[in-house]
């Protein structure tokens, strides 16, 4: 019994001894990659983009107009958010942070979206300061700003400040922002008997090379530049808290 428990502890040892070895970037692609789970509990799935409340207006019947809405989400979420994203993502500190989410929360006059943004920030930016724990300053700035008052927290400003202080590139940031909002699109589609988890999945595949066309039209834009490109669909979205029955928040 001794002799083994000896021969434990030294496996133990090999094994904290391999883990310190490891490559450091190489352990930060997880973190990475799980920024971008689905698992990780942003409430994303909480929220339709609209679609819910374009579905009960007729506007979305089936697949093809699925593939549109989703489209046009995401040129819309391109030429609005990814600004901000890249703001944030480029130069990640609490200044710039504070100074872009105001600037949002000024520049989003739908309540529903408004609200749908912040609700999703917060959730996002709470959950990397729990888990990414080897970036001290997440906590450090959700500690210090929650319930101050002094900003919102918009998703778009939050997820381009996580991505800049986990390692990500602009670039990857924007295009990664693009990711989720079809994923989350997407997913919503699902839930609403849209389409099915197989097409779906066929669906995210087709619309990959368009949605890489507007990441490349709409990428390094200041946010001077943003603006919407689909007023309806905000007009729509801006419908959802008259909809007699809702599965989702926006």
């Amino acid at each position: 019994m001794i002799s083994r428990s000896r021969n434990y502890k030294m496996e133990c040892d090999q094994d904290e001894m391999n883990v310190n070895c490891v490559n450091t970037n190489d352990i930060l692609q997880w973190s990475q990659w799980q920024l971008l789970d689905s698992i990780l509990p942003t409430g994303g799935f909480a929220h339709s983009y609209g679609l819910e409340a374009a579905v009960q207006a007729r506007i979305v019947m089936g697949p093809e107009d699925l593939k549109s809405f989703t489209i046009q989400v995401l040129e819309n979420t391109g030429s609005l958010l990814l600004p901000f994203v890249y703001s944030a993502s480029k130069s990640p500190n609490i200044g710039t942070w504070v100074k872009l989410d105001k600037l949002l929360e000024a520049t989003l006059t739908n309540e529903v979206s408004r609200k749908a943004s912040v609700s999703q920030g917060s959730a996002l930016l709470r959950v990397a300061a729990s888990v990414f724990s080897e970036f001290p300053y997440l906590k450090e700035v959700r500690n210090t700003y929650l319930g101050s008052g002094a900003v919102s927290f918009h998703h778009a400003p939050i997820f381009g400040l996580i991505c800049g202080v986990t390692g990500f590139s602009s670039m990857t940031s924007q295009r990664a922002y693009l990711f989720i909002t079809m994923r989350d699109v997407i997913s919503a589609a699902t839930r609403l008997n849209l389409i099915g988890p197989l097409g779906a999945s066929v669906l995210q595949h087709q619309i990959a090379p368009i949605a890489e066309q507007l990441v490349k039209k709409y990428m390094d834009r200041p946010v001077e530049d943003a603006f919407q490109v689909a007023p309806l669909l905000d007009a729509v979205q801006g419908c959802h808290g008259y909809l007699f029955s809702r599965l989702f928040c926006s």
